[in-house]
Parts: structure tokens; C-alpha cells; sequence
């Protein structure tokens, strides 16, 4: 067996598998050691951990990070804070990996069910872990996420190709808001954090947040406020961790959390002052963002998990994430 298996939270550094990150395209900011450690210190007291490291002739060609709950196995980072779940090889180790977690999980036992959840539909993954259950004789059930949708926008390569891309109708909306906030409240700036204002920053960030009504405004709670601020801690220094602001008069109106990674900016969470709802600070915001993503040489500004109708008045197409269910029996 290929697979080894360690409960040990000392390998997220000890075996680092960073570089499978880069060279997976599938792979995300949620896919990589930095990430899923934070998660783990911070949510995973409760659970068992899992991690899984699929070698070829000495060398590490595939990890996939699970939470072990006893009769269920799934992979680590639940459904309310990581949007895509999943292993991590490169294109030419896949199908190898995939086959290699299957059957060093059979070959582990001590499960009836792994829960694989946040598998987009249109990255290997889903197919090639599917495939390696069905030849290893388990059922196999593919369903829609708890989160079933994640649109996803492609980018041009300037904003005035972006918008020349849209729909009249679309490019007219995004235009209008713009000019309708400018007129009632003057001329907006776009600010982004620096470590230096991080701590403010969010500060002001997590007021927005809970200023906000229903479940958003009580998603952010203490024990989820310091993941966040841990996430700008650990990934501001690398660029990757984006908090921005739409300011007017130096007052911050509106803010979104993004995380620019290998090429792709993914809108992570915003909120916005409910008192200028009518002026549409966080849509405006959001198409900066877009716009500041073109600028910083990304090819895609993806709007992760949510199927809330704003995210297609950007242009962004409905893309599928799946939930496969693999039983023992």
C-alpha cells in the first residue's frame, strides 16, 4: 500500500506538500498545508484528524487531509468556511493517488461511510476517486453539495475588454451604480490592507459583518472572527489575503476578504453598511474587485460557494459542486 496515514498535527509542516499544490490545477488556497493547519487549530478539537500521503518509489506524489468522526470519514475543513475539499497531485500522479486513498482507506477500515464533500464537478477529482470505489466494489452515490453552486467568472485581460464581454445590460448596471454612489456621496476610493492596518481594518470589517441581518449577521462569532483575522495574519505576508475597502470621506463603506492564488481571485466574504443599501456600496465594491483582479494578472475571479443571483450580474456562469458519498457496503 502507497498510503500512509498520521494523526499527527505536526505533519502539516513535517510533510509539507506545498509544491503538489502548485503543480495541481485544481488546487486552491483551501488545498494547501497553511490553510488547513489554521483550520484544524482552530475547529478541529472536536475531531479526529486524517491525514493521507500517497508515495511513488520514496517520492510524495499526492496528500488528502480528512476528518476522522469515527464510522464517517470526511475530507477536513466542513461546509461553512472552505469551499472546495479535496486531494492534491500532479496531472500525471491523479489517477494513481486517487486509486491509493481508495484502497488504503478500504485496507485501514474502521469507517461505513466517507463523505466527500465540495468536489467540483468539473475538476478531475470527483471522476477519478468515483471510478477507484466503484473497481474497489463500494457503493457509490454522487449528489448536490450542501452548497450546490459555486459561479465562476473567466477574465478578460483589461476591465474595458471585461466589460465589452457583458451583456449591454449588465455592463449598463455595473456602470450605473458606480456613478449613482458617486453622485449621492461623492468621489469613492478603493483601499486595500496593508499588515501595518490589518487589525483596524478588521475591526471595521467584523462591525459591517454583524451589522448585518439574519445568519450573516451572526456567522461572524468570536471563534470565527479569530479565524479570520488568523487567515490575514498567515496570508497578507504572501499577498495572497486581500481585504479591501470602497471609502468615501474616509469612511469605509463597504469590505470584501479575497484570496488572489495562482492566478485566481476568489471572492471569500464581504459585508457593507446596511444604512447606504440604497446605493449599492458592496455590488460597486465587487466589480473594483474584479477590476483590481484584472490588474494584478488574474484569469479568473471566482465567487466560491453561495447561488445568490447578485454573483451573475457580473457575468459569472453556474458551476456544479458535488458531494460523493462512498459506503463500506
Amino acid at each position: 500500500m502507497s498510503a500512509q496515514f498520521s494523526d499527527d498535527g505536526r505533519d502539516f509542516v513535517r510533510r509539507d506538500w506545498s509544491a503538489l499544490v502548485k503543480a495541481d490545477p485544481s488546487a486552491t488556497i483551501f488545498s494547501t498545508p497553511d490553510y488547513l493547519k489554521l483550520y484544524w487549530e482552530e475547529f478541529g478539537e472536536e475531531l479526529g484528524l486524517l491525514l493521507a500521503f500517497v508515495e511513488r518509489e520514496g517520492t510524495q506524489v499526492g496528500v488528502a487531509a480528512f476528518e476522522d468522526l469515527g464510522t464517517t470519514i470526511r475530507f477536513l475543513g466542513g461546509t461553512e468556511v472552505t469551499d472546495y475539499l479535496g486531494p492534491v497531485a500532479a496531472p500525471a500522479d491523479t489517477e494513481f493517488v486517487a486509486g491509493e486513498l481508495i484502497s488504503g482507506l478500504v485496507e485501514r477500515g474502521g469507517w461505513e461511510e466517507l463523505d466527500l464533500r465540495g468536489l467540483p464537478e468539473d475538476e478531475p477529482w470527483l471522476e477519478l476517486l468515483r471510478k477507484a470505489a466503484e473497481e474497489a466494489g463500494l457503493s457509490v452515490e454522487v449528489t448536490d453539495d450542501k452548497e450546490p453552486v459555486a459561479p465562476f467568472l473567466p477574465l478578460a485581460g483589461s476591465w474595458d475588454e471585461y466589460l465589452a464581454s457583458l451583456p449591454s445590460k449588465l455592463r449598463h448596471e455595473i456602470k450605473r451604480k458606480a456613478r449613482k454612489l458617486e453622485s449621492e456621496l461623492g468621489a469613492f476610493t478603493i483601499v486595500e490592507s496593508t499588515e501595518e492596518t490589518l487589525g483596524s481594518d478588521l475591526d471595521r470589517f467584523v462591525e459591517l459583518h454583524r451589522s448585518s441581518e439574519g445568519p450573516k449577521g451572526k456567522f461572524m462569532q468570536p471563534g470565527m472572527e479569530i479565524f479570520f483575522r488568523r487567515l490575514g495574519e498567515t496570508f497578507l505576508p504572501e499577498h495572497v489575503f486581500h481585504l479591501t475597502f470602497l471609502e468615501v470621506a474616509e469612511e469605509k463603506l463597504a469590505g470584501t476578504i479575497g484570496f488572489l492564488f495562482e492566478g485566481t481571485f476568489s471572492l471569500y466574504n464581504s459585508a457593507f453598511d446596511h444604512d447606504q443599501r440604497g446605493l449599492s456600496p458592496g455590488m460597486v465594491l465587487v466589480g473594483e474587485d474584479i477590476r483590481l483582479a484584472i490588474d494584478h494578472g488574474c484569469s479568473a475571479f471566482d465567487m466560491l460557494k453561495g447561488d445568490y443571483e447578485y454573483k451573475y450580474r457580473f457575468g459569472a456562469y453556474r458551476r456544479a459542486i458535488k458531494r460523493l458519498v462512498i459506503r463500506a457496503s
